[in-house]
């Protein structure tokens, strides 16, 4: 029997919470409980989620076995995000916020995490001292969805999304958010909490955690110094055990809180970067940063027996990084087992005591948004049975289920997997209310059918007008399929008016030559009309307005041929062909090999690997914007520059214009 592992927390910039399933190994199950199993981890933080609240679905939230916190942006749409999902089995947060500064409410509250009371509030807050350097309120700092925090008896889970060094217009929000988690993670230090920080903080600590520091100094006119010492790298190192600091401390940090975890394990490793860049295919060549950490107070910092990248994994421009806790953890001289403290009672010595139910769901926790709340997967309820009672067998279950509708049940009271009793619409339907399996095709033909020999017995198509057809009752009765199966009704129509036109409608089809009765009508050609609406015509204003019927005068002869079709004497067949009166002769292979060397696709540069060159078109502002132009295909290599006679990508550089397919 393999050895129980330790508790295990990943995080991953999945750059949109679907993008990961059109990659492998994600794209075989595309779901998220199959994701997380494939990662092997029990509390997952993701980053750049980029959905709305408008944007969750089922297969999002209501996960077999998992809970899950987001926190959304506001106002943009498609941007940032951060969710926590957390496995229900091993862990389950007693206290859950969102945003870094306490100024958000929770669902159906007016009140603010900060003024909630001491027992309900996770703590730590920034001051507005802390916060007075910095123009921007705390709102406009949450209003991007950037944070969620859990808390746990055994520490308090930040899961961050940073801002990202994009132009000067960020800067002050980026220094702002920064310094505010700073400030949170301090003060929650000091009221004697243990911090598990994690997430995509777009910071590159130092040299080592980079393939592209020195261009970037040089780029920037700055020493390697002055590299280390930017704003947003000098606030991070100075949070950091061992973290690179030049001249003295900023006030209030004078010492360092938290313990760079994958680092500690690989202290000297190199190339171990967790972002690269896609629009120069860097990831292959392995030229990216590190800029994704799990970090931990200094107190706990020997809590982990394990922790990595995971650059195998494909699904983002990043990959995860995780830490696994050891099976046991040393608390004031003790030690624990670390399920005990990952939740309120579930655990005893490592022994389960009971087992997860909804009275451990939280305020914010997605499960209880309105339109989840009460209600799980359609997979899961097929996937889960509930436990059988004694004395009775599967196969008894089984025979009684199909043998007097037990699976009518389903639909109206349904166990949850956590214990508690749901209700559900008692329509649902289930598989074995469906009747047997019958094409619209086939209930068309026949109602059809039927129609048309009710009202062909009864008078005369031809000789009576539209508005003397009334919706009779067909004398053919349907069967009962067709009477359960119908055509969906289209909204705003009431039942009598569907009636009514759906009457009228069989009439008209039941017209010579109007419509078709069955499947072989779509290859009937339709006899062009000079005078009233084409069947065409006819048919879509009845679809649209299913309150009349507009059909073409029956009355009305077809022309013939020669009516429609003029003929001129002058084309007569009989004429014969004289050579010298054409006045050139156009050879038609000629012809079609002139197109398709035209219209053909253009042969392409090949590079110094003798490889097609691909095409890339100039974005940036200038006198070659737009301009397309031919390049190595290779990605670029470790030193994330142009080689020559290496495997990466070459010097190979030709603008589209002055390549002439020679």
């Amino acid at each position: 029997m393999a050895e129980r592992r330790g508790l295990r927390i990943t995080t991953w910039n999945v750059n949109g919470i679907r993008n990961p399933f059109g990659y492998q190994p994600w794209r075989q199950d595309r779901s998220f409980a199959a994701m997380f199993e494939i990662l092997e981890t029990d509390i997952v933080v993701m980053q750049e989620t980029k959905i709305q609240r408008k944007d969750l679905q089922d297969d999002m939230v209501l996960v077999p076995g998992w809970d899950v916190f987001f926190s959304l942006p506001k106002h943009k749409k498609g941007y940032s995000g951060v969710a926590i999902y957390t496995r229900n089995s091993v862990c389950a947060p007693i206290r859950a916020e969102e945003g870094i500064t306490g100024v958000l409410t929770p669902p159906n509250s007016s009140t603010s995490f900060f003024n909630l009371p001491k027992d309900e509030q996770i703590g730590g807050y920034p001051t507005l001292s802390q916060l007075s350097d910095y123009s921007l309120d705390a709102a406009t700092l949450d209003s991007e969805g950037r944070c969620v925090i859990l808390e746990f008896p055994a520490f308090v889970l930040i899961g961050v999304y940073c801002p990202a060094n994009r132009d000067e217009t960020r800067d002050e929000f980026r220094i702002g958010f920064l310094s505010a988690l700073d400030a949170r993670v301090r003060n929650l230090t000091a009221a004697g909490k243990k911090v598990f920080l994690t997430g995509d903080m777009n910071i590159i600590r130092e040299e080592l955690d980079t393939a592209k520091a020195e261009e970037q100094a040089r780029k920037q006119g700055i020493t390697l110094e002055e590299y280390i010492s930017t704003p947003a790298r000098r606030l991070f190192n100075q949070l950091l055990i061992g973290g690179k600091v030049i001249g003295e401390r900023d006030e209030g940090r004078e010492a360092p809180v938290m313990w760079d975890i994958c680092r500690g394990f690989h202290p000297t490793r190199k190339g171990m970067f967790t972002c690269w860049e896609q629009k120069i295919n860097a990831r292959p060549g392995n030229f990216g940063s590190r800029i994704d950490y799990v970090l931990c107070s200094i107190g706990c910092k020997d809590w982990f027996s394990d922790s990595n990248i995971q650059e195998g994994l494909m699904g983002s421009d990043h990959c995860p990084v995780y830490a696994i806790f050891k099976q046991k953890v040393e608390i004031e001289g003790e030690e624990v087992d670390i399920r005990d403290i990952m939740s309120a009672g579930m655990f005893k010595d490592g022994v389960r005591q009971r087992e997860w139910s909804t009275k451990d769901l939280l305020p914010i926790s997605a499960k209880l948004i309105p339109e989840f709340d009460r209600r799980r997967s359609i997979r899961d309820m097929f996937s889960k049975k509930p436990p059988l009672p004694k004395g009775e067998s599967s196969l008894e279950r089984k025979s009684a289920s199909h043998g007097q509708g037990g699976q009518q049940s389903v639909g109206r009271n349904v166990a949850r997997e956590d214990g508690a009793d749901f209700r559900e619409s008692s329509q649902t339907p289930t598989v074995e209310d469906a009747p047997e399996a019958q094409t619209f095709a086939d209930i068309d033909s026949q109602v059809t059918n039927s129609s048309i020999m009710t009202n062909t017995s009864s008078f005369s198509m031809d000789s009576q007008p539209i508005s003397m057809l009334s919706p009779a009752k067909p004398k053919v009765k349907r069967s009962d399929e067709s009477s359960v199966i119908a055509r969906p009704q289209k909204r705003g129509k009431t039942a009598s008016s569907s009636s009514s036109s759906k009457s009228t409608s069989t009439a008209s089809k039941g017209q010579a030559g109007k419509g078709q009765s069955s499947l072989m009508g779509f290859f009937k050609p339709k006899t062009p009309q000079l005078g009233g609406t084409s069947d065409s015509q006819s048919t879509i204003d009845h679809e649209s307005d299913n309150l009349s019927v507009v059909a073409s005068n029956p009355s009305t002869p077809a022309p013939s041929g020669s009516d429609s079709v003029p003929i001129n004497e002058n084309d007569s067949p009989s004429q014969a062909f004289n050579l010298a009166d054409q006045k050139s002769v156009i050879d038609p292979i000629v012809v079609k090999e002139s197109w398709s060397k035209l219209l053909g696709k253009r042969v392409v540069p090949r590079c110094e690997h003798s490889e097609p060159c691909v095409s890339f078109v100039t974005k940036k502002p200038g006198v070659n914007c737009g301009r397309s132009f031919y390049m190595c295909p290779r990605p670029l290599g470790p030193s994330g520059q142009k080689e020559k006679n290496t495997q990466w990508r070459c010097g190979t550089f030709i603008w589209s214009s002055d390549w002439t397919g020679d």
